[in-house]
């Protein structure tokens, strides 16, 4: 019973498949390493010329890090909260700073800040080519959670001509 609902639950999870669609195997796009580290390297230098000290971490589709860059002065903890900042952003599909929002307490879906890797905290936002998500972009260290997403917009806006597909 339990294996059934694991299979049903990553199901809901899965692109709609067409009808037409009866193949073995799934195809999709995912960022050269060289893409993902020029994107976080602009989100960095974009907070370093605001004044701020950052982390940036590029996560694949599937939440695993492609890259991590951070400035001289970052705090200790930037590598984990933009990690899972990225890993938040393409797990549930969302940027981080609208979860946050639906997540609050009292919110119906409130129980997502209980799962370990999860972090509802502005400055994760999807990378997505051609309307599919082919990444995650993770910013920690800015004053403010919105500062991190204006950063990791920038990262993406530096490399939109080569996702766009």
């Amino acid at each position: 019973m339990r294996k059934s609902l694991a299979i049903l639950a990553l199901m809901a999870l899965c692109t709609p498949a067409t009808a037409q669609d009866d193949g073995a195997f799934v195809s999709f796009n995912v960022l050269k390493p060289e893409i993902a580290l020029r994107m976080a390297t602009a989100a960095m230098e974009h907070c370093r010329a605001q004044g701020y000290q950052v982390g940036v971490t590029v996560v694949d589709r599937f939440g695993l890090p492609q890259a991590f860059v951070r400035d001289r002065f970052a705090g200790a903890h930037v590598y984990e909260t933009s990690r899972r900042k990225a890993w938040t952003a393409v797990s549930f599909r969302t940027n981080t700073t609208d979860l946050a929002a639906t997540t609050m307490a009292g919110q119906t879906s409130s129980a997502i800040r209980h799962l370990s890797q999860a972090l509802p905290l502005g400055g994760g936002l999807m990378v997505e080519g051609d309307a599919q998500m082919v990444a995650g972009i993770g910013v920690s260290g800015a004053p403010g959670p919105e500062l991190d997403d204006e950063c990791a917009q920038v990262g993406i806006d530096a490399v939109a001509d080569d996702i766009a597909f």
